[in-house]
């Protein structure tokens, strides 16, 4: 029995052998049918995988932990997208560093998925968005409020004109240095109006209109923008004038002081905030100290001076944005009134989308269109795998769709259809189910707000009765709990997705399961 056992699996091992040596060359090509897909943030990951399957191999840019608002691609990105065959995105104002990134890569074979777009507008990386001939463009654009040159630093305003009295409203901004340089989109600019601080050098741009199926409707020519600092003269600044302290002793920063910033940090910044919302920070010490004699002092610029903000003579710093983003820094005084110590500036980023929520993937509906994009940019760059790509991309859609219904059904009947949060992120979401979303800007999950500030949330439970104040993934803060407490309210998290944070992770949520989980902690304030 042993010898006949012993023949046996010598046979089998000389079979398999011989198997493995007769595999042609087109059955080894066969099992490697992956494409290399990059992602850049957590919802285009998920569409794309959904989409993808085993035929794609995704990977995700701004992983876990990392905003993708203010994410910085690394060399090994632009490697990494320079190898890839597909780059999935939502939108510049999403991912501000798009334009930079693809500046860098040089692939002309990469497939560019801009998702916000919906369907049918992947492109090739290096493709002029005028290239289009199916997209010709049927109107014409003016624009207005060119100067004869530009400063460094001023302030561009520029104004787009459509011949025809059309109701397109869908607007983009390019720009490029010149004619041999690539069109990039000017992220933030979504109207007809493009406010835009002059560079270092002269540019060109241009602006483009969409019809309501995101095709080119007509686009301006390019306009040549002049930057001329006149050798570099300062015009709202003599050379002499005195630069060396405020009225505390507070020096500039190009001084030489003796001041020790790295004792204070300062916590509670976002990455960006909206026009209205309160600013709310700390600076905390990093050694003990019995002073207490702060200043807090803000600047919109490098260029500027700095001021002295009034009424903020503590730790704390609490100040309503007024619409331009600024830089400011905490100082710290001794009991003879001399700087003990400062902290590095920080910048707090106002970005009001230019009236572009870019949350698109936080609607079902929307996110559909989303997903059609991926689908074709996919197939674009495989045509082989179209029929797994259109089959999967349904079926997730089928999944999309029986969300859409079931937020439908669970808000039809809603009297009380205002829910509050801390930051203004399901505005897509709230308008797609006849919501109010009602947003305390700038509220932050690290610094306590004042008691002032907590009366004014107070009065705004009151006037809406809210049951709940939804926070971003912190709803266990314990700066949470406090408002809630001061407030008579509870908290609740809502998803937006924009982060793969610890939560999603310990959780295993999927994008399916966290926007049920919405769901149902949105049915708390909408009943």
């Amino acid at each position: 029995m042993n010898k006949k056992w012993l023949v046996t699996l010598l046979l089998s091992l000389t079979l398999a052998i011989i198997l493995l040596g007769c595999q042609t060359p087109d059955t080894a090509e066969n099992g490697d049918t992956e494409i290399s897909v990059v992602a850049s943030f957590l919802p285009m990951y998920e569409f794309t995988k959904q989409v993808g399957e085993e035929r794609a191999n995704v990977q995700l840019m701004a992983s876990e932990g990392m905003d993708p608002h203010n994410y910085e691609p690394s060399a090994q990105d632009v490697a990494t997208v320079n190898e890839a065959d597909v780059f999935v995105y939502s939108s510049e104002e999403m991912e501000f560093w798009v334009g930079s990134l693809l500046d860098s890569v040089e692939n002309n074979d990469l497939v560019i998925a801009r998702t916000a777009d919906g369907l049918d507008h992947s492109h090739h990386n290096g493709d002029n968005h005028e290239e289009d001939d199916d997209h010709a463009a049927a109107g014409s654009i003016s624009i207005d409020g060119n100067a004869d040159h530009y400063h460094t630093g001023d302030t561009i305003v520029l104004t787009a004109s459509l011949s025809e009295d059309l109701d397109y409203d869908h607007w983009h901004w390019y720009q490029r240095t010149d004619a041999d340089e690539e069109w990039e989109a000017i992220s933030g600019q979504g109207t007809d109006t493009l406010t835009l601080e002059a560079p270092e050098e002269s540019f060109e741009v241009q602006a483009v209109i969409y019809d309501h199926d995101h095709n080119v409707y007509a686009e301006s020519e390019p306009l040549a923008l002049m930057i001329d600092n006149h050798d570099g003269h300062d015009h709202d600044h003599d050379e002499d004038e005195d630069h060396d302290h405020d009225e505390h002793g507070s020096s500039d920063e190009d001084d030489e002081s003796e001041t020790a910033e790295e004792i204070i940090e300062i916590a509670g910044l976002s990455d960006h905030y909206h026009t209205g919302d309160v600013v709310t920070l700390v600076a905390e010490l990093n050694e003990a100290t019995g002073y207490d004699h702060w200043h807090w002092f803000m600047r919109e610029d490098n260029n500027q001076e700095w001021e002295a903000v009034p009424d903020q003579a503590t730790d704390h710093f609490e100040y309503e944005t007024t619409g331009e983003s600024f830089e400011v820094k905490a100082v710290l005084y001794d009991n003879d009134h001399n700087t003990y110590a400062e902290s590095d500036p920080v910048s707090v980023l106002i970005d009001d989308h230019e009236d572009q929520d870019p949350h698109i993937w936080l609607d079902p509906v929307l996110a559909q269109d989303q997903v059609l994009a991926i689908r074709d940019a996919l197939i674009e760059a495989d045509p082989d795998g179209q029929e797994i790509y259109q089959e999967n991309a349904a079926n997730f859609i089928d999944e999309l769709q029986a969300l859409d219904e079931e937020y439908q059904t669970a808000f039809a009947e809603a009297e009380n259809r205002a829910f509050v949060v801390q930051h203004q992120a399901f505005g897509y979401l709230a308008q797609r189910y006849n919501l109010e979303q009602i947003a305390i800007g700038g509220l932050s999950t690290e610094v306590e707000p004042s008691p002032s500030r907590i009366a004014e949330i107070g009065d705004l439970v009151q006037e809406y009765d809210v049951p709940v104040i939804y926070y971003q993934q912190g709803a266990n803060s314990a700066i949470a709990q406090t408002v809630a407490t001061e407030t008579g309210t509870e908290t609740a998290a809502l998803y937006d997705l924009e982060v793969l944070s610890e939560e999603l992770i310990e959780e295993d949520l999927s994008y399916l399961e966290a926007m049920r989980h919405n769901l149902e902690a949105l049915q708390i304030s909408i009943y």
